[in-house]
């Protein structure tokens, strides 16, 4: 199947089935008649494959307590090993209703009330949320930006353990919303500080199959030859790169036997959900059969992104698309246009775009906004040109 038929197969209209990206635009910024380019979800219906499986399930017609066969753990440990370099142990594996919900549960069973726990921002907004909303101190480390490129800064972050008394760093692996997958190299160092002063390594690793550079994404348990895992939990789910987010069944993935007991533990305490049938086939299906869509999909993403770049570049040479090694959610850093002050005024009020602003993953990044391209090529393009125009004028404001 080529692209074009790809996208005429699969590509929907959203608007009026409910849809946040879409639906909820009223709420998040007003008003209704703005083109959707913000969260995390795509425009592209599910495989055949995943399709019929939850036709069949809704034919059978019951949808009761249900156990997770031994082929669903084959089948995500082979995924895990052909694509991501680590074959994954059923005894490792618990289940939670979102890697969110996973960092929630996780911080509850590994530290304390006022306890620090690190992020590198800027970040997906929720770890912020997750860990104030829980009572524990949140430390920020900022992360390095040049010329559209994030780093980390070694230093910086051994100096916030250290006077933080840190005891959970929160990892974005692939990282949003820089884009950046990180390479084993930075991997070992940071985790090596970790190590050092005892701090437990939660990593939220959602898009590890939504790869759209040449880097290679290595989930945190198969760093230097899995070194770290004793002290690592991998946080990962199909709902990004199936576009399964409403179906609400992620991993919580814990090699170590004696933090698996204290995670058990806690989980006993809790009047724990059952798991979601529909969430639960749909993602082995997508693991079993959906390789050949994700591929697809994977190249709509890198062609839209490689046109807002291009096109940015010839209409707008001071505006900079950050680096989209991972995930379909490019930052763009418009402040050599746009007064970061003036940002929403002239995106939204001149643009007409719903786009997430730079300041929701990090009050430094005022200025900049993400854009999904896991879209209609159209909507790309119309956004391109509404930038353009708009930006042409914004230095007026």
């Amino acid at each position: 199947m080529t692209k074009q038929d790809f996208l005429q197969k699969y590509l929907v209209k959203r608007r009026g089935t409910d849809c946040m990206k879409w639906d909820g635009m009223k709420e998040k910024f007003g008003e209704d008649d703005l083109l959707g380019m913000w969260v995390a979800d795509m425009e592209f219906a599910v495989c055949d494959a995943i399709r019929e499986a939850l036709r069949e399930r809704v034919d059978h017609g019951v949808f009761g307590y249900t156990v997770v066969p031994d082929r669903y753990y084959q089948t995500f440990s082979e995924w895990m090993e052909k694509h991501n370099h680590l074959p994954v142990k059923k005894e490792w594996m618990r289940f939670s209703q979102g890697c969110v919900t996973g960092i929630a549960w996780s911080i509850a069973a590994f530290t304390r009330p006022g306890d620090a726990c690190m992020i590198l921002t800027p970040v997906y907004s929720p770890f912020y949320d997750v860990v104030r909303n829980n009572h524990r101190k949140l430390v920020e480390v900022p992360l390095n930006y040049q010329d559209g490129y994030f780093t980390m800064n070694d230093a910086a972050i051994e100096k916030a353990i250290v006077e933080n008394d840190v005891k959970m760093f929160i990892q974005c692996s692939p990282h949003n919303p820089i884009g950046r997958v990180w390479t084993e190299e930075e991997l070992d160092r940071l985790f090596s500080i970790c190590k050092k002063h005892h701090v437990l390594v939660v990593s939220d690793e959602i898009h590890q199959d939504l790869i759209v550079g040449d880097k290679t994404f290595l989930p945190a348990a198969a760093v230097s030859g899995g070194k770290y895992q004793d002290m690592v939990i991998m946080l990962n789910s199909a709902t990004k790169a199936f576009n399964l987010a409403g179906l609400i069944h992620a991993h919580v993935v814990i090699p170590s036997e004696k933090l698996r007991e204290i995670y058990d533990r806690f989980a006993a305490a809790m009047n724990r959900t059952e798991i979601s049938v529909m969430g639960m086939i749909a993602t082995e299906t997508g693991y079993r059969h959906g390789e050949e869509w994700l591929n697809l999909v994977l190249e709509v993403i890198r062609d839209n992104y490689q046109y807002l770049k291009s096109a940015l570049a010839e209409k707008l040479p001071k505006a900079t698309v950050c680096c989209l090694e991972a995930t379909y959610l490019p930052m763009v850093d418009l402040r050599a246009y746009i007064a970061p002050e003036h940002i929403v005024e002239v995106v939204q009020g001149k643009c007409r775009l719903g786009v997430d602003y730079g300041e929701w993953f990090g009050n430094e990044y005022k200025g900049f906004i993400r854009m999904n391209v896991a879209t209609d090529p159209a909507n790309v393009h119309t956004a391109v040109e509404r930038l353009a125009k708009a930006c042409v004028c914004a230095k007026q404001l």
